[in-house]
């Protein structure tokens, strides 16, 4: 697949975007390095600053290792390619437009298929948080159906009103979504989430009675871990990571 170098995308292409296409790019490779990708399947998506009505995702049929901030498309809310020529996954289109129309507050849509968060979204009683960390989501997850497979507009109206304000959902029977104001803010909720999943699911497989902290302490943590905007601190070091591995989404 043909790919554009950053002096040969359109020269409408503001500084405020390209830094948007660089780090969300960062957050591709950051998601495959952390082992939340399904093949070449799900997005992550950032609005183009300065827009309303614009988001990038990523070209259909490349992983993420290889997403780069020229190769991300440009779309509006219809779905029309405004920058680059890659196909785009219409599920992706339906999930993320839905999300950044409804919700100005957000600035990047995160949707994963990693294999806890999709266990504890088969599970009746859906997510229950049983460690400290874990309980940065307590009463903080929205729900939404299965409706099977993405590919009706029509979802959209509903997926949004599930979501509410909330910035953090399970799409039952099929994975987790986290939303956030910045890239880092829905990744690092995304990547803490994955793994109050992962705590949930093991806790469940010891097959022993399950301790649950009194409801003050639980409130009283919850308050504390979502005091301000998730990211700041983690995201420099996890680009630090991705410096060492491999620098080439900034290209």
């Amino acid at each position: 697949m043909a790919t554009a170098k950053k002096e040969e995308l359109d020269s409408s292409v503001s500084e405020a975007e390209w830094q948007a296409r660089v780090d969300l790019a960062a957050a591709y490779r950051l998601a495959d390095h952390f082992g939340f990708t399904q093949l070449v399947y799900n997005h992550i998506t950032a609005r183009v600053p300065g827009t309303a009505d614009q988001f990038l995702i990523n070209a259909f049929g490349l992983g993420y290792n290889e997403i780069t901030a020229s190769n991300l498309v440009k779309i509006d809310l219809d779905g029309n390619v405004l920058s680059g020529s890659a196909e785009i996954n219409v599920p992706g289109y339906i999930i993320h437009s839905a999300v950044h129309g409804a919700r100005h507050d957000v600035g990047c849509v995160m949707h994963t298929h990693a294999p806890y968060g999709m266990v504890v979204s088969t599970l009746e009683d859906g997510f229950v948080p049983y460690q400290q960390d874990s309980y940065a989501y307590y009463d903080e997850i929205a729900y939404h159906e299965f409706e099977g497979l993405a590919v009706d507009t029509d979802e959209r109206e509903r997926l949004v009103t599930d979501l509410g304000d909330k910035f953090s959902m399970i799409l039952r029977n099929h994975g987790l979504l986290t939303v956030g104001p910045t890239i880092p803010d829905a990744f690092v909720r995304m990547y803490n989430l994955e793994r109050a999943c992962m705590v949930q699911v093991m806790a469940l497989q010891t097959g022993a009675r399950l301790h649950q902290a009194p409801q003050v302490a639980i409130d009283k943590t919850a308050a504390l871990l979502n005091r301000g905007r998730k990211g700041d601190r983690e995201w420099p070091w996890m680009l630090r990571i991705l410096q060492q591995k491999d620098p080439s989404y900034k290209l």
